[in-house]
């Protein structure tokens, strides 16, 4: 094979994979897809500790935004940060349940697993924490004279 097919195979091995092969069940529709969805977000919601804090403070953030009256682009900018914290969280949490599905005995890349994916969610809190500063502190600071 020629250094040209191996790069096009690599390239589009995952395309030609048909799903139904692999899995018990594939979404029918839509409005499958969407309750799965949902389903998986009442997850997070009901089992993850840190997905109720998340909720709790992105309508905190929100509702100070609206409270202070920053523009729409900045409102617009917190609300992709915090979905990209979401994201993250969700992420996170299906690297580990993939993870504790395959084994229940220690492994390294395991940890290594649930580590990165761990650490993107740390990353992603952190940019936002800053993001929310930049954005919402001077007009904080200019409600209360203190700017």
């Amino acid at each position: 094979m020629t250094k040209k097919h191996q790069v096009f195979d690599a390239l589009t091995g995952t395309a030609r994979i048909n799903p139904e092969g692999y899995s018990y069940h594939t979404s029918r529709g839509r409005l499958s897809s969407l309750s799965y969805a949902l389903a998986g977000w009442l997850y997070m919601l009901r089992w993850q500790k840190n997905t109720r804090i998340q909720a709790a403070a992105s309508l905190a953030v929100v509702v100070l935004a609206l409270w202070l009256d920053v523009g729409w682009t900045e409102l617009a900018i917190l609300i992709l940060t915090i979905s990209i914290v979401w994201m993250a969280e969700f992420m996170n949490a299906a690297v580990e349940a993939a993870v504790n599905l395959t084994t229940t005995e220690y492994h390294p890349m395991a940890k290594v697993g649930k580590d990165v994916a761990s650490a993107a969610v740390l990353l992603s809190a952190v940019a936002s924490v800053l993001i929310g500063l930049l954005i919402l502190g001077p007009p904080l600071l200019e409600r209360f004279g203190l700017l």
